[in-house]
């Protein structure tokens, strides 16, 4: 061979690239582009790109929904009930004054509501219903801001002096009541005669409606003055329990014995986690549950971009056996096969990706125009006792989302790659 001949040759891009050159990159999108022959490969790397889209966009917005209502579901069960519960053993708690305020000397502690607690039938103009009763001081109603910051109807100014009550939203609705009207009340705990406990019947001014923005809350809950529920009740000079709110829930484990300590008396101390352990262990394994089932999606996928790939394969063997006999490595095949499936792979994703924080972003619309556009009630509050459908994205989660589905779209072009560097040469012209 002549020198120049060999300078011609050691300078043809087939025969002189780095891994991932621009020749490597140019071949394979070139494969990419749809012709005319090749339109049904061109279908399947289509369908192979709305999949991925579609997969990591779907468990972007189902992940985050997750996310959202267990964030929205623990603020509202949190905002309304406390951390943590004093419950009395062996005596009444008629000391609950000096034991709140013991307690609310401690560090981490917010602040105490001593509460007298009670069920009743609530009537009004439209029927009746079960509900429950909180006897709570006027100024402690005011530290709740679940109920203090919304405020529909009416007001909770000088609550301990109005001999009103106030109810959730969605109870006033079924009641038919508003503002001003009267609501009776009947609890089975009433007075003892010679005939027996005869029930007690009460009627009281509706003094304001509050909305918690979660339906079963709203919908049974009914604030007291503290002097009339124990009155009401039979509990005069006593509560049902001391709820106490600290300033970070997941610290309820560390707070327990100084508490216990500043309560000095017997008592039964329950947190959230206890009360609640069943309802968050079930959306948890809900949640986990249709990550791995939405997973599949994307698995599918993948698999689709495998067989677009050895369709594409097996249509470019001339071509393949052409560029090897022009010198160019099996690495290099091997490389534009995969950069060809790991294109399909990444704009996918990112386009997946940007759907599902877009969708996440206007979820509450979204809801709203499918609703309008069916005549139904899409996720109705009775059923996910929430009234709005939240989204609350994590970083680090649709982090992960997106590093699994460029693992697995790349893993998926490894073997056609693989299988196109072990091709023939001679065998592919042979038959062509």
């Amino acid at each position: 061979m002549s020198v120049d001949a060999t300078s011609e040759a050691t300078n043809d891009p087939a025969t002189n690239t780095r891994p991932f050159s621009a020749f490597e990159w140019m071949i394979s999108l070139r494969y990419l582009r749809a012709r005319r022959k090749e339109t049904f490969i061109s279908i399947i790397a289509g369908f192979s790109f709305l999949g991925i889209m579609l997969g990591v966009a779907t468990l972007i917005i189902v992940m985050a929904v997750m996310n959202g209502f267990r964030g929205e579901l623990l603020d509202r069960i949190l905002g309304i009930n406390g951390h943590l519960i004093i419950q009395p053993i062996g005596s009444d708690l008629t000391d609950y004054s000096a034991v709140a305020k013991r307690v609310d000397g401690v560090d981490g502690v917010t602040y105490t509501v001593p509460l007298v607690e009670g069920q009743v039938l609530a009537s009004g103009g439209k029927g009746g219903t079960g509900a429950l009763v909180r006897g709570v001081r006027g100024d402690d109603l005011q530290k709740i801001d679940a109920v203090a910051k919304n405020i529909r109807q009416g007001s909770i100014k000088d609550f301990d002096n109005q001999r009103g009550v106030a109810v959730g939203i969605r109870l006033a609705e079924s009641l038919g009541l508003s503002a001003g009207d009267r609501i009776t009340l009947i609890s089975p705990e009433g007075n003892v005669t010679p005939l027996g406990v005869t029930p007690r019947v009460k009627s009281y001014k509706v003094a304001a409606v509050f909305e918690l923005g979660m339906s079963e809350y709203d919908a049974s809950f009914i604030f007291m003055p503290m002097k009339e529920a124990q009155l009401y009740f039979n509990s005069e000079g006593k509560v049902t329990v001391i709820e106490i709110f600290i300033d970070d829930p997941d610290n309820v484990g560390q707070i327990r014995e100084p508490i216990e300590k500043a309560a000095a008396r017997q008592l039964y101390l329950v947190d959230w986690r206890q009360r609640n352990v069943t309802f968050f262990s079930a959306l948890e394994v809900e949640r986990n549950v249709m990550f791995l089932i939405l997973t599949l999606i994307v698995l599918v996928a993948a698999l689709n971009v495998v067989s677009g790939l050895f369709m594409l394969v097996k249509d470019k063997g001339h071509d393949i056996a052409i560029l090897r006999t022009m010198g160019a490595t099996k690495g290099a095949v091997m490389r534009i096969f995969f950069i060809t499936g790991a294109a399909i792979g990444l704009v996918g994703t990112l386009a997946g990706v940007i759907l599902g924080v877009v969708v996440c972003w206007n979820i509450e619309s979204i809801r709203q125009f499918f609703s309008w556009i069916s005549g139904t009630t899409i996720f109705n509050p009775e059923l996910y006792f929430l009234s709005q459908l939240p989204a609350d994205m994590d970083p680090a989660e649709t982090t992960m989302i997106v590093l699994m589905a460029l693992a697995l779209s790349f893993l998926a072009t490894l073997f056609p790659a693989w299988r196109a560097a072990k091709l023939d040469p001679v065998e592919a012209l042979r038959y062509e």
